[in-house]
């Protein structure tokens, strides 16, 4: 057996979501910052990512942590957020694989009932609080960066669809999203594939329509993510959604064309992104409770602590909740003789 790198990481998940979790293995990343790091990782390191989420150690939906030693002296622990095509600056199902498999394997001291931490990313300082019981993270919650809409009801021209109308959001991702009844889907598993087609079309337009920047850091570019949204069915909760991740590139000549793959979870920054534009438009006001269900079922619940402005835009602190579990510890290996050092995509699933 020949490795030129082994990496370890903890396998998990958040509602669904898959949130790998390196724990041994990273080179060194310089910076002041974690989102220096993650640049400094985007520049010279990305093949660790294309490893890591591509073929044959990945797939399309998965999602991939870095743990990094923490910039801020108040932080517990750093991580960099991997997807498919970018480095998000923030991702709650991310977050919470993160905080289970730091207190679960001992990382950092599990504290029974409440365990409180906090962790930097690359968008800034996350505080967590997680229930646990016999050595198990129940649920996790944590003070997301603030949320704010950048756009309302605009109109979206997208080819092979027409024009639909969208909100655009910041949640820790830019977002673009609007209403699944206007393409006739019901968000749930089993239309995936129609989700997808539509969602890429929508952040391809949306992108090249609506380009946006945070007006904190102008490296924070977008929108990057779609969501479909819709009304509840269960009366337990208060809306659903479906986020779809670009996995692959989008080919504007191609509408229908595969590129994409559905949040497993009701994705944490979507769910964010979502309570920004209903608080908005005046349909959630603070201390309310928002549970969120994703294509599978399983749900996040969002609250809005308090209320903020980020550069010109009137902005949320919302508080986020899910659970997450561990299915596995895995060690990577890389042999210098095989012929994919990088991992690879095929268009069958990858688009």
């Amino acid at each position: 057996m020949r490795a030129t790198r082994m990496i370890t990481a903890v396998e998990a998940h958040a509602e669904g979501e898959g949130g790998r979790v390196i724990t041994g293995g990273m080179p060194h990343l310089p910076g002041k910052t974690v989102m220096e790091k993650m640049q400094y990782m985007q520049a010279h390191h990305d093949d660790i990512r294309t490893l890591m989420l591509q073929e044959p150690r990945g797939n399309p939906a998965l999602c991939c942590n870095a743990l990094v030693p923490p910039c801020d002296p108040t932080a517990d622990a750093g991580f960099i957020i991997m997807e498919q095509t970018e480095y998000p600056p923030m991702s709650g199902s991310n977050a919470i694989c993160v905080t289970t498999v730091l207190l679960e394997t001992g990382i950092i001291p599990m504290r029974e009932p409440v365990t409180k931490l906090r962790l930097e990313a690359p968008a800034g300082l996350i505080d967590v609080t997680a229930t646990c019981k016999n050595g198990k993270v129940e649920r996790v919650a944590f003070e997301n960066v603030p949320a704010f809409a950048m756009h309302l009801v605009v109109p979206l021209d997208m080819p092979g669809y027409g024009t639909v109308q969208v909100d655009i959001a910041w949640g820790g991702m830019f977002f673009v999203i609007a209403d699944a009844r206007q393409f006739d889907i019901d968000p749930i598993a089993r239309n995936g594939t129609a989700i997808v087609r539509a969602s890429e079309a929508m952040r391809v337009a949306a992108r090249a329509q609506y380009p946006v920047t945070h007006p904190d850091n102008p490296d924070i570019t977008g929108p990057t993510i779609t969501q479909l949204t819709a009304p509840a069915t269960d009366p337990a909760t208060d809306g659903r959604g479906a986020v779809t991740l670009a996995s692959g590139r989008f080919d504007p000549d191609n509408p229908y064309a595969i590129s994409g793959a559905l949040d497993r979870s009701p994705c944490g920054t979507g769910t964010c992104a979502k309570m920004a534009v209903l608080h908005a438009r005046g349909q959630l006001k603070p201390g309310e409770d928002y549970v969120n269900a994703g294509p599978l079922g399983t749900t996040f619940t969002g609250r809005i602590e308090r209320t903020t402005r980020i550069g010109q835009y009137d902005a949320i602190v919302p508080n986020l909740s899910g659970r997450g579990w561990i299915t596995g510890v895995s060690q990577y290996m890389l042999d210098p003789s095989d012929p994919f050092q990088t991992g690879f995509t095929i268009g069958d699933i990858w688009g």
